[in-house]
């Protein structure tokens, strides 16, 4: 025999394994706190790099077109007729006046900032800015790089802090050679501005410095002319002898450097505090520029820890599910131990309850035949009472026919007798084919369907309620459309429906003024719409509902069984048709009964 474990001892034993479960926790979350920290940061700067790259490339791509719409565009100005003809005569009134002009006019279409002319000794005769406040007519520019490098005969480029606008931007220059000598020197000034304010407010900072390490374009404020490169005395005096900066003060960005794996860093002391920066550069050889991008460390950090804690979470989690699990496994086994315990006793008394519920059993098995047979019965009762009323509108106008014979017989009409007792036949035919179709009230029927015809089911129908119309002295107006398409149905059933609400209408028009019946038909849309209206008191609200229930009607005791409605909805619905009822204008019922065309359904059913 096994022996059994008691219930404490295998909850001592979870509660040990739990423990266990803890310091492992503790284990784990140290290492995750010393190795996975700088794992995740690794990780995490990886993704931030590639896209600060991405920003770079951007930048870098913006500033290079900027630049390139105007490189070539000195040079093309340089050899128009009037830039040579001022360049030889810088003192004559009329060419200075030409050239202004002219000037003024490509700049505004061109977008730059200032074009300028100057002569061989650096001053200037002509500029685009020349009835402007700060014009740079009668200025001269000879310490600037791209003079001199010009008036040697070159396509320079410079950029700096102009001394008589104080705006930044960068220039182009180009000889004017007129007969192969260089006479004079013009220059365009590039507004740089626009690029540098689309970086600001943006998630990364953008900065450009030239080499001396000197910032003049960057999207912090705080950050313009400071030096990420140490001032030395050379580095002042290069800056100094161009004047690139012209009167701004030049000063030391405070930062230091570092790295993470194969990352560069940089941290800056401002006046928020230190801030360190993930640094991304890009040197620009033509501009002679470097472009740098800085992206915040510290969201870098802040995404680390956030991983961390939610891989701890994970893990905390974990834990608490398998210690759950345990206990509860204990638990479960306590339970088990307990249950086989009470299960002998539920045995036992199931035992004693197996006779009772055997005697049981046997008195529903009766109630259920009972029942089966009560249903049995409702059912011939219903269908009773359908025949009965279905039967009773052919065999009245079968009875008026047959009066109709006799008196004609008497009279010696014999061919319209004739005429009246091929109509009892058709009526007979009818009514056998009412009995064969009633079963549709309880299920489907197994014939086929098939086209009719609308005209022809009116027509007969007619012949069936003509005795019922002429005894409420009721006049029924018949509109149908002309070519109206063939429906699917079966003809007597529809004709059955026709005849149901037909005798309706004439019951409730009975004994009123206005005793018209409309019958209409419509092709709408891919079916044909049938709708009967009369003057009556109409269908209320409150009933309309259960106007098609079984056994439901309006009419006193004795006038109606309400089956007449109910089959006739039964009928329409195994046509794939609807049959509704609503007010009428004006007041009254309408009926409308929808069909959908044969070819509809030939159609659907391909």
């Amino acid at each position: 025999m096994t022996a059994t474990v008691p219930p404490a001892r295998r909850l001592a034993a979870a509660r040990r394994t739990i423990m266990a479960l803890v310091l492992v926790l503790v284990a784990a979350s140290l290492a995750l706190l010393t190795v996975g920290n700088r794992f995740l940061t690794r990780n995490v700067m990886e993704e931030a790099s590639l896209q600060a790259n991405s920003a770079l490339r951007l930048a870098t791509s913006a500033l290079a077109g900027h630049l390139s719409r105007y490189e070539t565009l000195p040079a093309l100005i340089a050899d128009h007729d009037d830039m040579k003809e001022l360049v030889l005569d810088p003192s004559n009134p009329a060419l200075r006046q030409a050239a202004n002009l002219y000037l003024k006019d490509i700049n505004a279409l061109l977008e730059s900032s200032d074009i300028y002319v100057m002569t061989m000794d650096g001053n200037t005769v002509a500029a685009s800015n020349f009835d402007g406040a700060a014009s740079f007519v009668g200025e001269n520019f000879i310490y600037r790089p791209y003079f001199y490098e010009a008036a040697a005969g070159m396509q320079a480029r410079f950029y700096a802090l102009g001394t008589t606008s104080a705006k930044r931007g960068y220039y182009f220059s180009s000889p004017i050679r007129v007969n192969g000598a260089v006479r004079g020197v013009i220059a365009f000034k590039v507004d740089i501005e626009d690029i540098e304010t689309s970086w600001r407010g943006g998630e990364y900072k953008i900065l450009v410095h030239d080499p001396e390490g000197i910032i003049f374009m960057t999207g912090n404020p705080e950050w313009l002319y400071a030096s990420v490169l140490p001032l030395t005395p050379e580095r002042l005096e290069r800056t100094t002898a161009s004047r690139r900066y012209s009167d701004a003060t030049l000063r030391e960005l405070p930062i230091g450097a570092g790295r993470i794996s194969e990352h560069t860093l940089m941290t800056v002391d401002q006046a928020g505090g230190a801030r360190e920066y993930l640094v991304l550069e890009q040197y620009m050889p033509d501009a002679d520029w470097t472009v740098k991008v800085l992206f915040d460390t510290g969201n870098i950090h802040a995404q680390a820890r956030t991983m961390l804690v939610a891989i701890l979470l994970f893990l905390c989690l974990f834990v608490l599910g398998l210690a759950v699990v345990i206990q509860r496994r204990a638990r479960l086994q306590e339970r088990m131990h307990m249950q086989i315990e009470a299960q002998a006793e539920l045995e036992r008394r199931v035992e004693e309850r197996t006779s009772d519920l055997a005697r049981v059993n046997l008195q529903l098995r009766q109630t259920q035949a009972d029942l089966i047979q009560a249903g049995k019965l409702a059912g011939l009762g219903q269908m009773s009472a359908a025949l009965s009323h279905e039967f009773n509108q052919p065999l009245a106008a079968a009875k008026t026919y047959a009066d109709s014979a006799t008196m004609l017989i008497d009279r010696d009409r014999i061919s319209e007798a004739r005429d009246n007792l091929g109509r009892i036949s058709n009526l007979i035919d009818r009514m056998a084919s009412i009995s064969r179709h009633l079963r549709n009230f309880a299920r489907k029927p197994n014939e086929k369907l098939g086209a009719i015809a609308i005209e022809d089911v009116v027509e007969e129908t007619l012949e069936i309620v003509s005795a019922r119309l002429g005894t409420a002295d009721a006049t029924l107006i018949i509109d149908l459309q002309p070519a109206l398409p063939s429906v699917r149905g079966g003809p007597v059933r529809l004709q059955q429906v026709l005849v149901n609400i037909l005798t309706n209408a004439c019951d409730a028009v009975e004994g009123l003024d206005d005793r018209k019946i409309e019958l209409s038909a419509r092709k709408a849309g891919g079916s044909v719409v049938i709708e009967i209206g009369d003057r009556g008191p109409g269908v209320p609200p409150a009933i309309m509902q259960r106007i098609f229930d079984p056994f439901f009607t309006t009419k006193g005791v004795g006038k109606g069984l309400g089956l007449g409605l109910s089959i006739s909805y039964n009928i329409i619905k195994d046509f794939g048709g609807s049959l509704t009822v609503g007010q009428r204008d004006g007041g009254g019922a309408l009926f409308r009964i929808e069909l959908l065309e044969a070819e509809a359904m030939n159609e659907a059913a391909e």
